[in-house]
């Protein structure tokens, strides 16, 4: 069987990207594959690049591959990703520069014919490797450049291969790339595995030699906001006290303080009871109430905003869902299970529905620049899925990019007063170098319940469930707003 082949067809006359102005971080980036790709890296042709989310990642290696391809050093490119939703987003701006990008699919390979590029999910590539192997390595594809979107996710463990089939499949299909691009916007791992397209550097923590992945581009949280690219978050953490006796005039309960309970058992304890939706004692209908009147206030000068509910579980999501809905609000419920759960988002991107409640589908790759307010009811308490869901709201489009001044005007953040979750509130905006340790000394990961400590204060009112606590620290950047 003949190998598919590309065909660009006649060259676009006037490519819409002409009027595409990049940003700084992305003018940097087009000189860094320039320089990668000329004058190869002693260790491979790997570039890594760490940008928060909103910094353009997309557009940005888009761009690149368009200057290296009118300059004749680039044919073609392969797009990677780890959810087909996410891959209409890259077709959408591709299109926007006149680049074609055709999703690749097994019973149809054919389809690729006329494009610039090809888009590849990461389970098609694992599961369709052979296939895409003899494609990839046609000579006939010329010089092309490999992009993995979320590289993160493309783990490598030489011990355990299946294990990593993802990181395995992208590393062999990729080995005639003339460039790999990868592109995070969390390049950290809960496994304590290196990912794919990441250079790896020796460095000494205390006694211990670890591997630290090394980005080839950082680009902060903070430098965004800086720069008016995406919006400043504000935090709002609902404390109070749960009782932990079997009735609430329990006399042998133990009450036990929300944001300042050290036991770690009780602390995870404390976080499932807290985000229950029970009498109006609730710490999450707290949270809740006041999520709402935030997403009025700021509807008043922002009327296409919308919030968005992380929920535990499908029974969790349904019961907010109702309570919003007794409230008078249009709810766009999302979930895995749910078959319409694609075209659910799609309508709430489009303006269709005051909130979004979801568990599991509404983390990274997700764009919904109405966005202004997120309420995090989850126990799911790692570091890289509370950035993921939180960093939903930080997104600008141009139509509200032109009517606010730098810096732009806040998103919100409510999240029950958990220790780790405030922690994590005060490093959001700053990047941290992801270390990988041996499996000799290797820690247990934050999902276990190792409780980092920061030394930053808190500012904290009172200790019972109507009471908030706001975060101060010189880690938050400091034209955030706080209100009294």
């Amino acid at each position: 069987m003949n190998s598919p082949s590309f065909d660009l067809g006649p060259e676009p006359g006037s490519l819409a990207g002409s009027a595409v102005q990049p940003r700084q971080w992305q003018v940097l980036l087009l000189q860094l594959l320039r320089r990668r790709l000329l004058q190869p890296h002693p260790n491979g042709h790997d570039v890594l690049i760490n940008a928060g989310p909103g910094a353009g990642k997309t557009l940005g290696a888009l761009l690149g591959f368009q200057r290296l391809h009118r300059d004749g050093h680039l044919s073609r490119f392969v797009v990677f990703c780890h959810r087909s939703s996410i891959g209409g987003q890259w077709q959408a701006s591709s299109a926007r520069l006149g680049l074609r990008l055709a999703l690749w699919e097994p019973e149809q390979p054919q389809r690729s014919a006329d494009s610039h590029g090809l888009l590849i999910t990461y389970q098609s590539a694992s599961r369709h490797s052979e296939r895409l192997a003899a494609l990839l390595a046609d000579p006939g594809l010329g010089a092309w450049m490999a992009i993995a979107d979320e590289v993160h996710h493309l783990g490598l463990d030489p011990d355990e291969p299946e294990a990593s089939a993802w990181g395995h499949a992208f590393s062999r299909l990729t080995a005639t790339a003339g460039l790999r691009l990868g592109l995070t916007g969390t390049p950290f791992r809960a496994d304590n595995l290196a990912f794919c397209a990441a250079r790896r550097v020796q460095a000494t923590e205390g006694d211990t030699t670890v591997e630290r992945i090394v980005p080839d581009l950082s680009v902060e949280p903070q430098e965004l906001i800086a720069a008016g690219d995406v919006r400043p978050l504000e935090f709002r953490f609902q404390d109070g006290c749960v009782d932990h006796g079997r009735r609430p005039d329990d006399p042998d309960g133990e009450t036990s303080p929300l944001s300042a309970e050290e036991r770690e058992s009780w602390r995870a304890r404390n976080l499932r009871r807290a985000i229950q939706l029970g009498d109006s004692s609730s710490i999450a209908l707290h949270l809740l109430i006041r999520a709402r009147r935030k997403l009025e206030e700021v509807r008043q000068e922002h009327p296409e905003a919308g919030g968005l509910v992380i929920a535990r579980d499908i029974a969790h999501a349904r019961r907010i869902t109702g309570l919003l809905e007794e409230e008078g609000d249009r709810v766009q419920l999302v979930h895995s299970q749910d078959p319409e759960a694609n075209d659910r988002l799609q309508a709430f991107q489009r303006g269709e529905g005051r909130w979004l409640v979801s568990i599991d589908m509404c983390a990274e790759g997700f764009d919904a620049p109405r966005l202004r307010v997120v309420a995090y009811l989850t126990t799911v308490v790692t570091r890289t899925r509370f950035l993921q869901g939180i960093t939903r709201a930080v997104r600008m489009d141009g139509s509200r990019a032109a009517l606010e001044p730098v810096p732009r005007q806040c998103s919100y953040v409510f999240a029950p007063a958990d220790p780790l979750l405030m922690c994590y509130a005060r490093s959001w905006s700053l990047s941290e170098p992801y270390l990988i340790r041996s499996r000799i000394s290797e820690q247990a990961p934050e999902s276990a319940g190792s409780m980092p400590s920061t030394g930053l204060p808190l500012q904290a009112l009172r200790d019972r469930a109507g009471d908030v606590i706001r975060l101060g620290g010189p880690q938050l950047p400091d034209f955030l707003r706080r209100s009294a």
